[in-house]
């Protein structure tokens, strides 16, 4: 597998061919590096992770033809709702990919379709309890697979028993599970966590708690071996918008 790739750096004022042009090189990214693990083509889908983008140039972003077929991610809450009224019509789904807190749950429930970051029971059930009657939540159980502590997920070992709990909530649906890799430029550490992730979303499907379960997992850095291990949603930020602004 080839090195990890240089995230993009700023070179001025960038236009919409800039950032359309971005969109396909990792959309080629994300193709190539699907072939080359033999799998279905269309297999992996890219979330647009837009934590301290402005509103004005998510919409500009997602908007584009080149993002057709994408998910969009925020890490805050805080984040989510400023920029929820500037980007209430778009079509993209919008998922949170950070933690929540039971008292915003509320506030995010409004602007989301999917929660990425259920690392609890207690979130599930407080989720369970919000969403509104008739509507369903996708939700997935963030695993800390580096267990490194300054990561937000249930550690593996009690991963299958939360996915199992989370699965017969009403109101809410288990799509799959979801994780941040290790801090290594080490091929071989970040990927035995993805596996690691891999297997316990091969177990889960085994005991009945979905079919076609998604593994969240890989960023702009690291798709390609994210994808190696069966990645279904990669995260990617940086190489689309650069490095993040400054948040005060």
């Amino acid at each position: 597998m080839a090195a990890q790739p240089e995230t993009p750096q700023p070179t001025g004022f960038l236009t919409v061919v800039d950032y359309a042009a971005r969109l396909v090189e990792v959309q080629q990214r994300v193709n190539q590096a699907v072939n080359e693990a033999g799998r279905e083509p269309g297999s992996v889908r890219v979330l647009l992770a837009t934590k301290t983008q402005p509103a004005a140039l998510v919409r500009q972003v997602v908007e584009l033809p080149e993002a057709a077929g994408m998910l969009r991610g925020e890490n805050r809450v805080q984040e989510l709702v400023a920029k929820g009224p500037d980007l209430a019509q778009l079509s993209i789904p919008t998922h949170l990919i950070g933690p929540l807190q039971s008292n915003k749950i509320n506030a995010a429930l409004r602007w989301v379709c999917g929660v990425e970051s259920v690392a609890s029971l207690d979130l599930a059930e407080a989720l369970a309890k919000r969403v509104e009657p008739g509507r369903v939540l996708e939700v997935m159980v963030q695993v800390n697979v580096s267990a490194e502590p300054t990561k937000h997920g249930v550690a593996p070992g009690q991963a299958l028993t939360l996915a199992a709990q989370v699965a017969v909530l009403p109101g809410l649906r288990l799509t799959g599970f979801m994780t941040i890799g290790a801090n290594s430029a080490e091929e071989k550490v970040v990927r035995a966590g993805y596996a690691e992730l891999a297997a316990i979303r091969n177990q889960a499907q085994t005991a009945g708690l979905g079919e076609r379960l998604e593994l969240s997992m890989g960023m702009s850095n690291d798709l390609e071996w994210a994808i190696a291990e069966g990645a279904t949603i990669v995260r990617v930020g940086t190489a689309v918008f650069g490095p993040r602004a400054v948040q005060v």
